[in-house]
């Protein structure tokens, strides 16, 4: 298949390519897409043959719920019933990184859903994601747009990288401001719970509504036989190629450990990459692969570049990744989900 590429650099210029990538939605393909999270694969997520197309060229489990993306509040159509508090949550979050689940109305295929009864609605804050729904005149089914499994991509060249060939068009923007995906509230249960954290932390939605709690099982090892109500509930997500150990505990602790383990892995003949802060890149051996997300006083930071950097490793052809650990608070309990998610739970605690 031909993949089309635009790159929009001025959304007023180049909006002749949003009215294409629209143009291939309506018609029943799928187009990559950029959001303020990480870069969707989308389809017309009211057209279940649309939607299987995102199946098939994500290789995704077809049990795992899609998220349907959308330009406004007006749910009426989509949703069964918007409770008192999804009105306030969502004039405070939306447009922004928060999916909201609803129990769903029959116009939302079965394929979109799962089979549940419930669906994941998100207004996008990213300019070229709205337009573009707009222009397309329906919900947008949208995953992150790489291959099942792999770190999602926060720019377009990632998307390229995995999906050239497999889908009709790539819509390419900015790099994502976010880097991590939505948080997910599920609002079909009182009180609401949160079934995968994001951008918008718990503390946040507390101010909201102070019962609202994040699910315990989300920081757990994944059990194989549960159906997931969200996305990235029950597979293995986020993994590079080479293996990933998180050592997670006092911050001295963790960097003697890591230079232990460094130098076993290194007298073992693999090549070993260090993911770390600015505070802590001195403290390890130039004959390893550093990247360092960020400073440790900006976990915004840390987030958005996370992705990034485990499909870097990647590039530089790493055999084991050795990954320092973040308290799990605010905007740190998202991180780590994804962390452990890539590390399939292999955590040393120091």
């Amino acid at each position: 298949m031909d993949t089309k590429i635009s790159i929009i650099k001025d959304i007023h210029n180049d909006y002749k390519s949003i009215e294409e990538a629209a143009s291939v939605i309506k018609k029943g393909g799928v187009v990559a897409f950029p959001t303020e999270t990480v870069y969707g694969l989308g389809a017309d997520g009211l057209n279940p043959l649309a939607v299987k197309k995102i199946f098939e060229a994500k290789g995704r489990p077809q049990d795992n719920p899609l998220i349907i993306h959308v330009a406004n509040k007006n749910l009426e159509s989509l949703v069964q019933e918007i409770p008192s508090i999804a009105n306030e949550i969502m004039d405070r979050f939306w447009p922004g990184p928060l999916t909201l689940i609803f129990k769903k109305k029959d116009i939302i295929p079965n394929v979109t859903s799962a089979n549940l009864d419930t669906i994941g609605v998100r207004m996008p804050s990213n300019e070229i994601a709205l337009k573009l729904i707009e222009s397309s005149g329906t919900p947008i089914a949208a995953p992150s747009a790489n291959i099942s499994g792999r770190p999602s991509p926060t720019d377009v060249e990632r998307c390229i990288e995995d999906l050239e060939g497999k889908i009709e068009y790539i819509l390419g923007g900015s790099r994502s401001d976010v880097g991590v995906e939505s948080t997910i509230l599920d609002l079909s249960v009182d009180p609401p719970c949160i079934l995968r954290p994001g951008g918008i932390t718990l503390e946040m939605l507390k101010e909201i509504d102070e019962r609202i709690y994040i699910d315990p099982a989300i920081m757990k090892k994944n059990n194989e036989n549960i159906k997931p109500k969200a996305p990235g509930m029950k597979y293995r997500h986020y993994a590079p190629k080479a293996k990933i150990k998180i050592i997670n505990g006092n911050t001295e602790k963790t960097i003697e450990k890591i230079k232990d383990l460094l130098q076993n892995y290194i007298d073992n003949k693999l090549k070993v990459g260090v993911m770390t802060c600015d505070e802590h890149v001195k403290y390890y051996s130039n004959h390893v692969e550093i990247i360092s997300l960020g400073s440790r006083k900006k976990l915004d930071e840390i987030a958005k570049n996370l992705f990034e950097a485990l499909r870097s490793f990647d590039d530089k052809g790493v055999d084991i990744i050795l990954a320092e650990g973040y308290q799990e608070k605010d905007l740190g309990i998202a991180i780590m989900n994804r962390l452990k998610k890539a590390a399939a739970y292999d955590i040393l605690e120091v």
